[in-house]
């Protein structure tokens, strides 16, 4: 093992995907059994995700999930992955994340992203349409919420008990994220390890124009990506594909099988039963004729 990846911080995202057969509620428990589990293992940290309308995904709520997690554990950092800002008042996400590092010192990361939603119903339901400029504000959302940590709202009200403390904000980089996070001065996760390329140019782009600020004074990068541990790269791409198979179900029916042994589900990822060509990773064809779900 190679000196970097020996002295590595790991850590786990967790959507609270609901299997087939099981509920959200059970879904929402196994997300705590596992951060149990992580941390009885030496991971650094834990995060929990915000899906809205998303079928099959429990987590919807993530500073909630996320206070039932920090109670279930004892040295786990835990945060989000992330609180999608354009989706809440700054004011409510500091006092949210306020609580929870009143209660968890210490222990809290504010992951934080700029996703609105990824229909057109959700985006209604959450009173953000398509055009709305808010969900491109989001450096300015940003600033203001940091703003209600250091007390220097420009309204002359006070996040309490958020006011004083100081929970370490991370930035998802999606798109314009890297940039703003490096003028923000503040740490940054990226992901798609699919495209070396693009992640590099992204961390690039955040290193090259980072500013030193109270809450970092130099860049600092976490990397996400699904992940699979074997004795070769060929063993690792045999476990991912039950997973790639229960993520394609998911589309359609709108739960997560369990997964079954790797070679049952090769098959099943690759063909459908009417014999038509299926994409290994990606949405699934519709089923045809007219009783076809979206």
């Amino acid at each position: 093992m190679s000196s970097v990846l020996a002295s590595a911080r790991f850590s786990v995202l967790d959507r609270s995907r609901i299997r087939e057969g099981r509920t959200a509620a059970e879904a929402l428990r196994d997300t705590v059994d596992l951060a149990r589990e992580a941390e009885r293992l030496g991971y650094h940290r834990f995060w929990v995700s915000e899906h809205h309308g998303v079928p099959g995904v429990a987590g919807s709520a993530p500073t909630v999930l996320a206070a039932a997690v920090a109670g279930a554990t004892r040295t786990l950092r835990v945060g989000t992955g992330g609180v999608m800002l354009p989706n809440h008042r700054p004011l409510v996400v500091a006092e949210q994340f306020g609580v929870l590092e009143s209660l968890f010192p210490g222990r809290i990361d504010m992951g934080l992203g700029r996703s609105v939603g990824f229909t057109d119903g959700v985006r209604r339901a959450l009173g953000r349409d398509r055009d709305d400029a808010d969900a491109d504000d989001f450096a300015a959302q940003l600033d203001e919420l940091l703003g209600w940590f250091r007390g220097t709202s420009p309204t002359r009200a006070h996040a309490y008990p958020a006011e004083g403390l100081a929970v370490p904000p991370l930035v998802l980089a999606m798109g314009e994220g890297a940039a703003i996070a490096a003028r923000a001065g503040l740490p940054m996760v990226i992901g798609d390890l699919r495209d070396r390329d693009r992640l590099r140019r992204g961390v690039d782009t955040y290193r090259a124009g980072f500013r030193p600020s109270p809450w970092a004074s130099e860049p600092y990068v976490v990397v996400s990506g699904t992940v699979a541990v074997a004795e070769t790269p060929e063993e690792a791409r045999r476990i991912l594909v039950p997973e790639a198979w229960s993520m394609a179900y998911a589309r359609t029916h709108g739960t997560f099988p369990d997964p079954g042994p790797p070679s049952d589900r090769r098959h099943a990822v690759r063909s459908w039963p009417d014999g038509r060509s299926a994409p290994r990773y990606g949405r699934p064809p519709r089923p045809p004729g007219p009783g076809r779900r979206g």
